[in-house]
C-alpha cells in the first residue's frame, strides 16, 4: 500500500547541465530538427541511419543526454523523448513543451503517454526546467477555469499538497485531472463542478503525475466563453 508520506511537499531538486561533447552535441541537434519538423522523435533504427553511426551508439548517446540534463524519457526503451530547454538558449522566453496524450477532466479515461506535439509558451512565466502539457477533455474542472481542450501546463511530481490541482493516475492506467486531498484512510480527487462526483481511492490506487501550474487556451475554446 503506498504510505501517505509520499503524497508530502519534498523540496525541488535543481537541475544541472554538463557540457555536452561534439557528438552528443550532434545527437541533441538531430533529435531537435527532427521534433520541430515532424512533431516527434525519430525511431532509434531511423536515428543510427541518418547519422551513420550505430543503434548502440545511438543508446548511449541518449543516456548521456538524460543524464546530463538535456531530455527527459518515459523510460530507456522508450521512443517518447522530451527536450528540455536550456537556460542559455538564443531566445530563453520562449520555449516548446511536449503535449503527453490526453487526460480527463470527466470520467477517467485511459492515459496515453506518448509525444503529441508540443506548445510554445512563455519561458518566463514557466521557468521549471522540465515541464508537460495534457489536453483536457471534459468539463469537471470548469470552475477552476480549466474548459474542454485546454492544454494543461504542468510540473512532473509525484506528490501533492491539500487543495493543489494535479494530474492523477488512478488504478495505473487512467488519468485524470482533480483537486487532491489526503485523508487518513482515503484520497480524495475533487472535481470543480457540482455536476460531478467526488473520486475516493485507496492510497495504492492513486499515482500523482504532475502538478497544474497553468492553462494555455486556444481561440475556439475562449468562443465558447
Amino acid at each position: 500500500m503506498m504510505a501517505p508520506e509520499e503524497f508530502r511537499i519534498q523540496p525541488e531538486k535543481r537541475i544541472m547541465h554538463p557540457e555536452l561533447t561534439p557528438k552528443q552535441q550532434r545527437l541533441l541537434d538531430y533529435l531537435r530538427r527532427q521534433m520541430e519538423e515532424n512533431g516527434r522523435p525519430p525511431t532509434l533504427r531511423q536515428a543510427a541511419a541518418d547519422l551513420g553511426v550505430s543503434h548502440t551508439a545511438v543508446a548511449q548517446g541518449l543516456a548521456a543526454l538524460q543524464e546530463k540534463g538535456r531530455i527527459v524519457r518515459q523510460g530507456r526503451y522508450s521512443r517518447a523523448i522530451h527536450l528540455v530547454q536550456q537556460p542559455d538558449a538564443p531566445d530563453p522566453r520562449w520555449r516548446r513543451v511536449p503535449v503527453i496524450g490526453r487526460v480527463t477532466a470527466g470520467l477517467p479515461m485511459y492515459a496515453q503517454q506518448q509525444w503529441d506535439g508540443s506548445v510554445v509558451v512563455d519561458g518566463s512565466v514557466f521557468r521549471d526546467p522540465v515541464l508537460f502539457a495534457l489536453r483536457i477533455a471534459g468539463d469537471s474542472m470548469r470552475n477552476a477555469g480549466i474548459l474542454d481542450g485546454d492544454l494543461a501546463i504542468c510540473r512532473p511530481r509525484q506528490y501533492a499538497a491539500n487543495g493543489e490541482i494535479v494530474v492523477a493516475l488512478i488504478d495505473g492506467d487512467q488519468a485524470t485531472v482533480k483537486r487532491f486531498f489526503l485523508h487518513p484512510d482515503h484520497v480524495e480527487l475533487r472535481p470543480e463542478n457540482p455536476d460531478f462526483p467526488v473520486m475516493r481511492y485507496g492510497f495504492d490506487q492513486v499515482l500523482v503525475q504532475g502538478k497544474v501550474i497553468g492553462i494555455q487556451r486556444g481561440p475556439q475554446e475562449m468562443d465558447r466563453l
